[in-house]
């Protein structure tokens, strides 16, 4: 059995096993609840989603579940893109995405990270995560105030400083081999791509409040390297997207399942910000115009038809596959069934170490 630490306590949970947040619709209720059902902390990504749908998909997971689980929002960050731009990027991508006959038009979410956001202090979530930035002290006050758990992202030292001193309750490691969007908020992006070896003694070692290691941790193997290198929690991404309760499209699941080696690569071509995915066609159509992508969130809402279209079709040369570089590890089985495994095979390579 393993041991329980900080993290454990501290969420409530069984074992040191939180699934990440993955926007897109993938973090189905259904899969949050079976993770936390089976002993980890099950997260929903709400980053894309409406408070309607936010409230809803509460709803639901506290339907299946009376576990914890935690929600996730995206901090937001004001675009500095012009209209000529705008009109310059929609060209493009209504060439590269000629397959598709949709027309590329500018559009928003219609709603608003404030809007997002009283929905999970209302609904006094157990745990609350957050990408991409600090979040206001405000917020922060009433999630306190609810006895929410609050985690943050960093990419480097200098970013888990500022979050400790912010308030911030747990810090996710993410390590340059993690699939989807990087959590760099400070600086250039490229100056933070350090891989988890490195990154998580420097993490653990310069702050006092618990880490939890994410990035390109698939199996037994890495959940007790982290550990080893002093985490408290390990997250995991794609490991779960290939599960029978995750939301993602079966063509993304066939390719991850098909992989054999690493074949991701660091794009801003869907979003506009730095993310791990799958090489595939849209990606290499993008790269002769990366000085003509946009900023975030701007380059996400303008490439969203073309994703939408390309998932109601299965068509996964115009998806954004996100993925860690170790997706040949990827394993077709239900959420409970993989944290069963995970625990059995942590339990034979200790056995093994101490005999």
């Amino acid at each position: 059995m393993w041991p329980q630490t900080r993290i454990t306590k501290m969420l409530k949970i069984k074992y040191p096993i939180i699934q990440a947040p993955m926007a897109g619709g993938i973090t189905s209720p259904e899969l949050v609840a079976a993770v936390s059902n089976a002993g980890g902390l099950g997260s929903l990504a709400a980053g894309y989603m409406s408070p309607d749908e936010i409230r809803n998909a509460i709803i639901n997971i506290r339907a299946l579940t009376n576990k914890p689980f935690g929600v996730n929002l995206f901090i937001p960050e004001k675009p500095h893109t012009t209209k000529k731009q705008i009109n310059g990027m929609i060209k493009i991508l209504n060439k590269v995405c000629k397959p598709f006959e949709t027309r590329i038009n500018q559009g928003t979410d219609g709603f608003s990270f404030e809007d997002q956001i009283i929905v999970l202090i209302e609904e006094k979530i157990p745990v609350f995560s957050f990408t991409f930035g600090l979040l206001e002290k405000k917020w922060l006050k009433k999630f306190k105030n609810n006895k929410t758990k609050i985690i943050g992202t960093a990419t480097s030292v200098a970013e888990a400083k500022i979050l400790e001193r912010h308030g911030i309750d747990l810090i996710v490691a993410q390590g340059y081999e993690a699939g989807g969007h990087r959590g760099n908020f400070l600086g250039n992006p490229n100056d933070s791509l350090i891989g988890n070896m490195a990154l998580i003694p420097q993490i653990v070692d310069n702050v006092t409040i618990p880490i939890i290691a994410a990035g390109g941790i698939m199996d037994a193997r890495g959940i007790l390297a982290a550990t080893l290198l002093g985490v408290d929690a390990i997250q995991m991404g794609t490991a779960f997207i290939t599960c029978k309760e995750s939301g993602a499209h079966i063509s993304y699941k066939k390719a991850l399942l098909k992989a054999k080696h690493d074949n991701t690569i660091l794009t801003r071509s869907f979003s506009g910000k730095l993310a791990r995915g799958i090489k595939n066609k849209y990606i290499e159509l993008m790269e002769p115009y990366q000085d003509k992508i946009l900023d975030y969130p701007i380059q996400h809402h303008l490439t969203q038809p073309i994703r939408k279209m390309a998932t109601k079709n299965g068509v996964t040369n115009f998806m954004s596959l996100w993925s860690g570089q170790a997706a040949y590890l990827s394993q077709e089985l239900t959420a409970s069934q993989l944290i069963q495994s995970l625990n059995k095979n942590i339990e034979i390579i200790i056995k093994k170490i101490n005999q």
